[in-house]
């Protein structure tokens, strides 16, 4: 085993100068914050969104700021096939034995896609509690994050990684606008609207690249794992709810389309959510209504949508990019008599995306008769920013 965890750690030989790798700030900031305390840190997302990427630069980071011992730094990626037979306390161990590093001695681990490993909440609660360690773990599954939580109560904290936002894509394209360059910003944001925020695709532009994605979720992380045989109908799913992106779906209208039952249409979405393909927004209300209403669906990423529907609709492919700046206020919409507005997040405050119109006079009636705490109308990418 010895010669794949050095091929996994070159830092272990020498100087580590990761190239090609560009970071973010947003994700960069927690991971720092964290690195102090005994949590086990969990990064969850998309398929390439840059987890395994912010990984590695955080352990730049770690051996060039903060002046850890690159030895007592250890990544793995626990989907290797030759690692299948190992289990992760046995590769720690074997890592441990390596480099001569006792129980009581802090390491820091990196465990790239952990849920390849059955009980791996255990093997961490082990480690966790038995040795002196930092853990890091990466997945690509909510649903298996949030189905282990119990056995790390009180030991782990989630951070999700989202696609880049408009401003990470011009740095990430190397774009620089002065103020003086501010009639360039609409056209710019157009242009993120058409790629999206996968960082690959950003880079090189090539729609291979998200087709193979998409499939490798379709086909891998959700026919297979969920045992699905009929891989063509769950593709057929997603082109719908792409179609639908920003709209209310209707489990039993989407199950008559599909000609499937409303059960395997449901189970379907909620495969698709725990994937980070799509996310989805409950109606605002009681906890019932939240419940038996229908919710609003986004894409994970404006890329991927257009790639199944076309680059079109930009007003809802905007209203897209302000729910994925707001997720993390957990947004409900409100609707009532027919007339919908947008968000209401937690901390009460409504907000209505029209890009470049208007709001009809049944929908300002209803955004003036709101109760909140705050009220914004968002218009531009201008006004977008400010959120």
């Amino acid at each position: 085993m010895e010669d794949i965890l050095y091929r996994y750690n070159p830092w272990w030989e020498g100087e580590y100068e990761p190239s090609g790798l560009i970071a973010r700030a947003s994700v960069s900031d927690i991971l720092h914050k964290q690195a102090s305390t005994k949590n086990v840190v969990f990064l969850t997302g998309l398929r390439r969104v840059g987890k395994t990427t912010l990984l590695k630069l955080f352990i730049r980071e770690l051996i060039k700021k903060q002046l850890v011992d690159p030895k007592h730094i250890f990544y793995i990626s626990l989907d290797d096939y030759l690692l299948t037979k190992n289990s992760i306390i046995q590769i720690v161990d074997e890592y441990r034995k390596l480099h001569r590093i006792r129980f009581k001695e802090k390491v820091f681990l990196f465990l790239d896609e952990i849920a390849y490993k059955e009980d791996f909440e255990l093997q961490l609660k082990n480690l966790y509690d038995s040795q002196n360690v930092k853990i890091y773990a990466s997945s690509s599954s909510a649903s298996v994050i949030k189905s282990k939580k119990p056995y790390l109560t009180g030991r782990g904290v989630v951070i999700e990684v989202l696609p880049l936002d408009f401003n990470e894509f011009l740095l990430f394209k190397n774009i620089g606008l002065s103020k003086a360059d501010e009639h360039l910003v609409e056209k710019y944001f157009e242009d993120y609207l058409f790629t999206g925020g996968l960082p690959e695709y950003v880079l090189r532009g090539d729609i291979e690249y998200i087709k193979e994605l998409v499939d490798d979720i379709i086909y891998k992380d959700i026919s297979a794992f969920y045992n699905v045989r009929n891989s063509q109908a769950l593709k057929d799913f997603f082109l719908l709810l792409m179609e639908r992106a920003g709209k209310s779906v209707s489990i039993n209208k989407v199950a008559n389309i599909m000609n499937i039952s409303p059960d395997t249409a449901r189970r379907y979405l909620d495969m698709f959510a725990d994937t980070f393909l799509v996310y989805l927004v409950p109606r605002c209300g009681k906890t019932n209504e939240k419940i038996l209403s229908p919710k609003k669906v986004y894409a994970a990423d404006a890329g991927i949508r257009n790639l199944f529907t076309g680059f079109r609709d930009k007003g809802s492919l905007f209203e897209n990019y302000i729910y994925l700046k707001i997720k993390d206020r957990n947004p409900c919409y409100i609707y009532k008599d027919g007339i919908e507005i947008d968000f209401m997040t937690e901390d009460k405050t409504l907000i209505e995306v029209k890009y470049m119109s208007e709001m009809t006079q049944k929908q300002k009636s209803l955004f003036d008769e709101i109760k909140a705490e705050k009220k914004i109308i968002i218009k531009s990418i201008k006004e977008a920013v400010k959120l």
